[in-house]
């Protein structure tokens, strides 16, 4: 007998069209033995939720959950990880396509390996559907990990619509600590400090940039030029989206979430550490000596160009500035 899997999506004003195009494409998977979990977050637009029940209707697979109250989009990520009682869990977008082998592939791949968490490479589609990248993986530096890597640590590892976990890290996943900031960044995390992570370097699904995605799937100069539009070109600004937008948020509020949920001390212990390097990177105007360590904490695998031009930001800021201010 196949196993069941459960993939969770969360809707909020969606547009139609994608969120339609998702849904069916999910339906017509390969794969048939899943449970689709839908959780609106109050969505204002009323057509999100006449869509949601009349494919329900349609298909039984489909449970659709409305919230009463608008929940914002972690708690409502932790309320269908709590409705989850697969064995196997997938997260989705509203707004991607998955290809028709996505879930087959994704499970043949997490049994295999056994390990508690596979993600997979992607094309990213714009608003018309068209690839406009044809290797996610390639564009966005990656890191591909097979095993334990202490890059699952210090690095989201793998997007979480591209994901497939166990139910043992879902378990440990739940109830949301407050530090929660990422729910895939935890995923990878937790996999890691179990039976470890896989990749799967074959595209499986079409991840969609629009206008409504602010930083996700961006890349670093257009998220330099929406950053320069808002908040000027000053050396102080710059300072400011180093301090805010890369150290905080891409990296230090993410290794203080995974502290809070360590169970093994060599990862707590290169945490700590971990935590003191971003710390002291923030406080760095001109340079930053502890050069070395970046390629203790963050090198790895498909990460050249990343580590390039993260090493800069970190190091250099003022070569950095020169570059943000051109």
């Amino acid at each position: 007998m196949q196993e069941e899997v459960d993939i969770l999506l969360t809707t909020y004003n969606t547009e139609i069209e994608y969120l339609k195009q998702q849904i069916e494409s999910i339906l017509n998977q390969t794969y048939q033995n899943f449970r689709l979990l839908i959780s609106d977050d109050d969505s204002t637009k009323k057509e999100v939720k006449t869509i949601l029940e009349e494919y329900q209707k349609q298909d039984k697979r489909m449970i659709v959950y409305s919230q009463e109250r608008n929940l914002g989009y972690n708690q409502n990520f932790e309320f269908l990880l709590k409705q989850a009682n697969a064995k196997y869990i997938m997260f989705a977008d509203h707004d991607d396509v998955w290809y028709p082998q996505k879930i087959e592939k994704s499970l043949q791949k997490i049994k295999e390996e056994d390990v508690d968490l596979v993600y997979c490479n992607a094309h990213q589609i714009n608003e018309k559907g068209e690839i406009i990248q044809q290797n996610y993986f390639r564009y966005k530096n990656v890191p591909l990990i097979h095993g334990k890597d202490k890059l699952a640590i210090s690095r989201c590892v793998g997007i979480g619509c591209s994901q497939i976990l166990t139910d043992d890290v879902k378990n440990k996943m739940i109830p949301f600590k407050k530090e929660v900031i990422a729910h895939d960044w935890l995923a990878s995390f937790l996999a890691n400090e179990g039976k470890g992570i896989a990749y799967i370097e074959q595209p499986l699904f079409g991840y969609r940039l629009h206008t409504d995605n602010v930083f996700g799937g961006r890349s670093l100069a257009q998220n330099l030029s929406q950053w320069k539009k808002e908040n000027g070109t000053s050396y102080e600004s710059y300072l400011q989206y180093r301090k805010e937008k890369v150290i905080d948020k891409a990296y230090l509020e993410g290794a203080n979430m995974c502290l809070t949920y360590v169970t093994k001390e060599e990862n707590k212990a290169f945490l700590e550490k971990l935590i003191k390097y971003y710390t002291s990177l923030e406080k760095s105007k001109y340079i930053n000596v502890h050069i070395f360590q970046y390629f203790k904490f963050l090198a790895g695998k498909n990460l050249a160009k990343k580590m390039i031009k993260e090493w800069m930001i970190f190091h250099l800021p003022v070569l950095g500035y020169l570059i943000f201010k051109i």
